[in-house]
């Protein structure tokens, strides 16, 4: 069950709160948890964290009136630990993995009155469906810092219903991986996707690393097995397969059109690494620039191609027929500098905005543009046939896609 607590920062009106309860209703909540602490006048005892130091029958003798007029569901504080919920990041996971270790609802929050750690009703229907959440429901998730930004579960979980898959996708903000896995070994937990900022201290954990990731940093793809944290890396790094389809003016061709091309790359981390060794790899000719330019220098000597300090890209003029790849947040507010269109193709890995202001641009100078959304989706897509053995939906995740980015 789902359930809306009738909390705010302020005390409220008796009025405020059955107004907040027909909200709920109208959202679709399983059930209400009325604070009574809320209400005007009215406070816990302090061993409870409130403010009141009178006498307690007075909330019990609320309690017992609200039994008689039929509450389904009354909460007696007892000085004993019992079922603990948190908030923040940190606890949304309490939240939205509570039936499948017993809990009997989750707590989530009303549209406009948002609490930290509680996703909203309507986040809850749409991505999760924890209805079908059980005891055996195999999970699966994004370990990163932060995760507010995620898309995952709104483009993993509709697929796992849709092929009546038991599995469920969540955010996990996570402060240490060692002392992470040390908590979370167990069978439960089937497989991760690594994020930011963790990507290649990741590796560290794995007992297994693809030859790949040994320099590719895992670029996000999938760790499976909890046991062994096998890394099954996606070895076709996707990025570079867009980029060559955009390239290849949908003609044939015997060999790589990134083949004798110069490959202007901005950004040397995840993403980064993957398209520098997979346009390596293919021929192409390597300029990087990163903000950290001793990072650059340290890919572009990997892949023998050349760095560039960050500060010179504003003046960078590509040559003609070159392809230009960004996989870092510039153009995104607030991250608003500009890049140097290339001629021939422009690349853009940030897929959290479908039309970027890079591809505005490029498209405006008459390059060929490829966004960073479908990427995203081809990623996914891998993801989830390394987590669930199975093919998955892609015309079903394409929609999502479409509709949701």
């Amino acid at each position: 069950m789902v359930c809306a607590p009738i909390t705010t920062q302020q005390s409220v009106s008796v009025e405020q709160i059955a107004n907040d309860m027909y909200q709920a209703k109208a959202e679709d909540a399983d059930i209400v948890e009325v604070r009574l602490d809320c209400i005007t006048n009215f406070h816990p005892p302090k061993w409870e964290g409130g403010l009141y130091e009178g006498d307690e029958n007075m909330q019990l003798e609320a309690l017992q009136l609200a039994v008689e007029l039929g509450a389904d569901f009354i909460e007696v504080q007892l000085k004993v630990p019992l079922i603990a919920y948190s908030v923040g990041e940190r606890g949304l996971i309490s939240q939205l993995l509570s039936q499948k270790f017993g809990g009997f609802f989750v707590y989530e929050s009303l549209a406009g009155n948002p609490i930290p750690g509680l996703p909203s009703l309507d986040n809850i229907q749409e991505a999760y469906k924890l209805e079908h959440v059980k005891a055996d429901t195999k999970v699966f998730g994004l370990i990163s810092k932060p995760i507010s930004h995620s898309k995952g579960p709104i483009l993993h979980n509709p697929p796992f219903r849709h092929i009546n898959y038991n599995g469920i996708y969540v955010p996990m903000f996570v402060d240490d991986l060692k002392e992470f896995f040390n908590t979370y070994p167990c069978p439960d937990f089937s497989g991760f996707i690594v994020g930011i900022p963790y990507k290649e201290e990741i590796l560290r954990f794995c007992d297994e690393v693809h030859p790949l990731a040994q320099f590719n940093r895992l670029n996000g793809k999938p760790v499976t097995s909890p046991e062994t944290l096998k890394n099954q890396s996606i070895a076709e790094p996707v990025e570079i397969g867009q980029t060559e389809h955009g390239c290849n003016d949908g003609g044939a061709s015997l060999g790589s059109p990134l083949a004798g091309r110069l490959f202007v790359l901005v950004g040397a981390g995840g993403a980064g690494i993957a398209l520098a060794f997979g346009s390596k790899s293919r021929g192409a000719l390597l300029v990087i620039f990163d903000i950290n330019f001793d990072r650059a220098k340290s890919l572009a000597c990997a892949v023998f191609g050349e760095a560039q300090p960050f500060k010179e890209l504003v003046n960078f003029q590509p040559e003609k027929e070159a392809i230009l790849a960004n996989a870092t947040p510039v153009g995104m507010l607030p991250n608003t500098d500009r890049i140097p269109v290339a001629e021939r193709l422009v690349f853009d890995a940030v897929y959290r905005l479908r039309r970027t202001r890079l591809l505005k641009e490029a498209d405006a100078a008459g390059a060929i543009t490829v966004g960073g959304v479908e990427m995203f989706l081809r990623q996914a897509i891998g993801q989830f046939n390394l987590f669930t053995s199975l093919e998955a939906p892609e015309e079903f995740m394409r929609e999502i896609v479409l509709s949701k980015f």
